[in-house]
């Protein structure tokens, strides 16, 4: 059972499913209002009508299970024909369901850049295949190789230009533009103590700014030093400093429950806020962290890094939340394996328990607490717009 539900949110949720199942259509009841308040109350979700579900644009592996297609997320990566057949046959059977189709037909939906060198590639951390996605490899397994390899970084930094683009960059940045490939604006990374760890070893980083704080500053503020200066080469390379539409920053941060608050706040802090300041330094950009860790014990140091957006573990209360970052808008809190194993009675009790909390307050985005999983269906997402048509209206 997930945390925080109490017997009478479980027994108002097994009636409404059980009501709900009773009534079931082939198509979602009146999808075209549903999907014209969804899309105001996404706009706006401290002032729309009803509380706005953020599980309408599915990952392309969700297909997989709705489609009865055993997993092959290597072909998924590689083979664009066949991402893209699931997408078609997923958005048919979701046009049919729910009324819109929710994943992008278009494959791969975003355009990348790949020679362009990114904070990994400064850190010598390379990207290699491994149970079904792309990991980053260890660069240093020691002190001494990570002194090394914090001289190259430095080097690396100091001549970002003759490092970040290739010799022929000129012909390659003209090639990509005409085959409409979108700017390759950086404005979001892992979190410092997730690449941290990848880059030198999660006990390796444990001790190190234990036994060597020296050397751990020095590792922090070149994290620091490269993202920005990252980011900020590829803003003048393609005139978007300026841009207010990217001023913003996210960190994808799971691993930053490894470490205490006073560690965090020593290594891990100090990278958010210069990087916020750097990139969304006025109140109203988003300042967006993602961790689905236990990670309650460093809310009171992340407070202070003026996070406004915000989708945190299943294990965190909202009201937990809300009670440390008042104004920010929160995207959870519903546990993904609540949605992936498709336990109905679950999935709307957790959202009756988050819609209490919210029903005041309002600035929630009732979001999978972490990853969307395969095992996720249209027929419990069609629930929960149900919940939202019927139970979350403000």
């Amino acid at each position: 059972m997930s945390v925080y539900l109490t017997a009478k949110h479980l027994n108002t949720a097994e009636k409404f499913v059980n009501n709900a199942k009773k009534n079931n259509k082939s198509t979602f009841y009146d999808a075209e209002r549903f999907w014209y308040e969804q899309e105001n109350s996404m706009r706006d979700p401290w002032h729309g009508v009803q509380v706005p579900l953020g599980m309408v644009k599915m990952p392309v592996f969700c297909a997989f299970a709705e489609l009865g297609f055993d997993e092959d997320f290597y072909r998924l990566e590689h083979d664009a024909e066949f991402r893209s057949m699931l997408c078609r046959q997923y958005n048919d059977l979701s046009e049919k369901l729910i009324g819109r189709r929710i994943m992008d037909d278009v494959q791969p939906p975003v355009k990348l850049w790949p020679e362009i060198k990114t904070v990994y590639d400064i850190f010598e951390s390379k990207k290699f295949w491994h149970i079904d996605s792309y990991w980053n490899s260890q660069s240093a397994k020691n002190e001494y190789e990570l002194d090394a390899l914090l001289d190259r970084v430095e080097y690396r930094i100091e001549n970002i230009n003759e490092y970040i683009f290739p010799a022929d960059w000129h012909n390659i940045k003209t090639g990509r533009l005409s085959e409409g490939r979108a700017i390759p604006v950086n404005r979001s990374i892992r979190g410092p103590v997730t690449l941290a760890t990848t880059v030198y070893g999660v006990e390796n980083l444990v001790y190190l700014i234990n036994d060597n704080q020296a050397l751990a500053q020095r590792f922090r503020d070149l994290i620091i030093k490269a993202i920005i200066i990252q980011a900020e080469t590829i803003d003048k390379e393609f005139g978007t400093a300026e841009d207010d539409q990217y001023c913003r920053f996210s960190f994808f941060d799971d691993y930053c429950a490894l470490l205490n608050r006073e560690m965090y706040e020593f290594f891990g802090y100090p990278v958010l806020k210069a990087v916020f300041e750097k990139f969304a330094p006025r109140p109203e950009n988003i300042r967006f962290q993602h961790s689905d860790s236990s990670m309650e014990h460093l809310l009171p140091v992340l407070v202070r890094t003026g996070i406004n957006d915000i989708n945190f573990g299943p294990d965190l209360a909202l009201s937990t939340i809300r009670r440390h970052f008042p104004k920010a808008v929160i995207r959870g809190q519903l546990a993904p394996f609540t949605f992936s194993r498709n336990e109905e009675i679950n999935m709307v009790a957790e959202f009756i328990r988050d819609f209490e909390t919210a029903k005041e307050s309002k600035g929630i985005i009732f979001s999978t607490s972490g990853s969307i999983n395969n095992g996720s269906r249209l027929s419990g997402l069609r629930l929960l717009m149900t919940a939202v048509r019927d139970l979350g209206k403000y």
